[in-house]
């Protein structure tokens, strides 16, 4: 099931208040900011303040406080005096500005941004409400920091990518605003938004937390979880155009075996199929020796397909239901208690949580793009496609010139087994890389951020393969004939139709497949399929 993002649009409005904030919420916020707004909520705003004053009064009775009245990490027996605590803060985000590497997506960016500005919202942090609002502000105007991607090691938090979200907040840095590269300060200036000074605890606040591992692993999930239903359609197609045994998919199977996702995988594809019922072939029960016109059961790649796709289906609900607590949390350090009266340190920044789920999201979504890669090779290889064309190239006559001359899908299947290969390298858990640094304070580290790169890196050559065998199975179906299709699998076909032609001879795939990707990460894919059932099982 993937995140409810067609529930979004009717809200207008996102309202932060630290606890309520939804995955969909931050999907919808990421990849269509014209059709949204944020807002902090009232209760948040009282929250924020009252911590914000429990600060002041502890930095005037001036007892000791982590980034506050002291350095950072393993500098904090360091304690400076009250006059002091702005300029400290200032010094930290320059300090950080050290971030190297591809600059992350604009959608990461944003996802991160409302993150941060939620967590905050929780009211635990000890900022004002102001530098909430302008955080806020940023979002709303779609004023983005450029962010490197690389450089944190997961705790504390997001130090190094988050410095660029702060420095924007003081109109430091370059930005992209509505898609322009520019200087922060100009940004402001076209926006009428007025750049903030950092008081006590604030700089700290921004960079100590999880949200920008939390962006990519958002959305990183999210598009996991249309993978899930793309690959249970095309293991339906697949058994159509290889005229295979639908029964494999049987309710009785799977309630046999009933982990959650295999239950909803194998249910989408009798629902998508239409069937469950297999054709046994001509008894001969007096004859002691007879070949079968077709095998009685089909390769484990199409046969065993809910036991591989059920997992990721299964992943991405734990996953969610983690990433929810995850961006509904005060993840920076130290937290004030208001109720107590009392600052406390902890380790909220640690972002073991996010790396355990993505390492685990990048393993089951690998392996459905192997199995979608082991399905294409049934279907393009006349060894195995039972009739169809070599290569699923187009019906030539041996007296045509063009005979011998096509090759099909040939080039498509190298480059499919190209990506299946790279997602599989990319499952290395990024956990288990922990470095001590920072002079061995930060002595043990998450690396969520690299586990949720790695995922979105994953998952983004997987939505490839997924392109790469609709488009093959979409020709397949043309080859073998309209028939072979349920009404499902037909309004498949034809979403893909739609922005990649027959193949009626060589020709460059490139484009088509980058087309066919899209189709599948908007939503599209399913989105025709669903109108011919009932959707319960997705």
């Amino acid at each position: 099931m993937a995140i409810p993002t067609e529930q979004v649009p009717q809200l207008r409005a996102v309202r932060l208040d630290g606890r309520t904030l939804t995955l969909g919420d931050i999907v919808a916020l990421a990849r269509t900011p014209e059709l949204r707004t944020v807002v902090l909520g009232e209760d948040a705003t009282e929250r924020i303040g009252a911590s914000n004053s429990l600060k002041h009064r502890l930095i005037d009775s001036g007892t000791p406080i982590y980034g506050v009245t002291s350095g950072f990490g393993d500098s904090n027996r360091r304690q400076v005096s009250k006059r002091k605590t702005s300029d400290l803060q200032d010094n930290l985000v320059r300090f950080l500005s050290a971030g190297v590497g591809p600059l992350a997506d604009p959608e990461v960016v944003r996802a991160t941004m409302v993150v941060r500005a939620n967590c905050l919202a929780r009211g635990h942090s000890g900022v004002r409400p102001e530098l909430v609002a302008a955080l806020i502000d940023l979002i709303n105007a779609d004023v983005l920091p450029m962010i490197p991607e690389r450089g944190t090691v997961g705790a504390s938090g997001d130090l190094v990518p988050l410095s660029y979200l702060a420095a924007a907040l003081t109109g430091q840095g370059r930005v992209l605003h509505r898609g322009t590269e520019k200087p922060a300060a100009e940004a402001f200036a076209a926006t009428g938004l007025t750049p903030l000074e950092l008081e006590a605890k604030e700089g700290l606040a921004m960079v100590n937390g999880t949200s920008f591992m939390s962006g990519f692993a958002v959305l990183a999930l999210q598009d996991a979880a249309e993978l899930a239903f793309a690959a249970d359609l095309c293991t339906a197609m697949t058994s159509q155009v290889l005229v295979g045994n639908p029964g494999h998919f049987a309710a009785f199977l799977a309630e046999a075996k009933p982990h959650d996702g295999v239950l909803r995988s194998a249910a989408v594809i009798r629902s998508v199929l239409f069937t469950e019922a297999a054709d046994d072939g001509v008894r001969r029960p007096e004859a002691d020796y007879v070949e079968l016109e077709r095998p009685i059961q089909d390769p484990y790649s199409v046969r065993c397909a809910p036991h591989v796709t059920g997992v990721l289906r299964d992943t991405t609900d734990w996953a969610r239901h983690w990433l929810t607590v995850e961006v509904n949390s005060a993840n920076d350090n130290p937290l004030f208690d208001v109720a107590v009266g009392t600052v406390r340190n902890g380790g909220n920044f640690y972002g073991g949580h996010v790396a355990q789920a993505m390492d685990a999201l990048k393993t089951a979504v690998a392996g459905v793009g192997d199995l979608l890669d082991r399905q294409l090779e049934l279907v393009v290889d006349e060894k195995f496609n039972n009739g169809l064309t070599p290569n699923l190239i187009p019906h030539v006559e041996d007296s045509d010139y063009e005979a011998g001359l096509f090759h099909g899908f040939k080039g498509m299947q190298i480059v499919a087994s190209s990506l299946a290969a790279e997602a599989l390298k990319w499952t290395m858990p990024a956990a288990s890389f922990s470095r001590s640094t920072e002079a061995h304070n930060q002595d043990k580290v998450s690396m969520g951020t690299i586990a949720a790169r790695d995922a979105r890196s994953v998952v983004h050559l997987v939505q490839r393969i997924t392109a790469i065998h609709l488009i093959a199975l979409c020709q397949a179906a043309d080859l073998r004939g309209h028939d072979v299709l349920s009404a499902p699998t037909a309004a498949a076909h034809g979403a893909v139709r739609e922005v990649c032609e027959f193949l009626d001879r060589d020709r460059p795939m490139d484009a088509d497949i980058e087309r066919v990707t899209t189709l599948i990460a908007r939503g599209e894919l399913r989105a025709a399929v669903e109108l011919y059932t009932d959707g319960s099982a997705w």
